[in-house]
């Protein structure tokens, strides 16, 4: 039903910025909530960002005042503009199509394959 492709990932220098993209088949902003996800070798996959329905926001502490979720509905695709980029960031960074109740986020079914981030010191 859903496909999610990710696209914007890179090497990038500590300090730089980049902006990822997730483009969505189908309509489903205004009824579903996306997040990016990040997951390095060794780690758990972890909730960065996320955006309801309705627009808001909400982030991870290590990436506040850093990092930017926003999304078109028009063109049914999500970003993270990513800036102040740090090692920590390397990761599978992967965007998820889910709920939130609120307060919080739960991941759906669909995700994306994921863009590689890769920030050198």
């Amino acid at each position: 039903q859903v496909q999610l492709v990710e696209s914007g990932g890179g090497l990038v220098q500590a300090g730089g910025s980049l902006r990822l993209s997730c483009a969505a088949s189908g309509s489903i902003f205004g009824v579903n909530a996306m997040a990016w996800y990040r997951q390095a070798p060794g780690k758990q996959r972890e909730l960065v960002a996320s955006i309801t329905s309705g627009g808001d926001t909400k982030y991870v502490d290590s990436v506040k005042g850093r990092f930017t979720i926003s999304r078109d509905d028009a063109k049914n695709t999500v970003y993270l503009q990513m800036n102040s980029l740090k090692p920590d960031d390397t990761a599978l960074w992967r965007c998820n199509v889910g709920r939130t109740n609120g307060r919080y986020y739960y991941s759906g079914d669909y995700w994306g394959q994921g863009t590689q981030v890769t920030v050198s010191s």
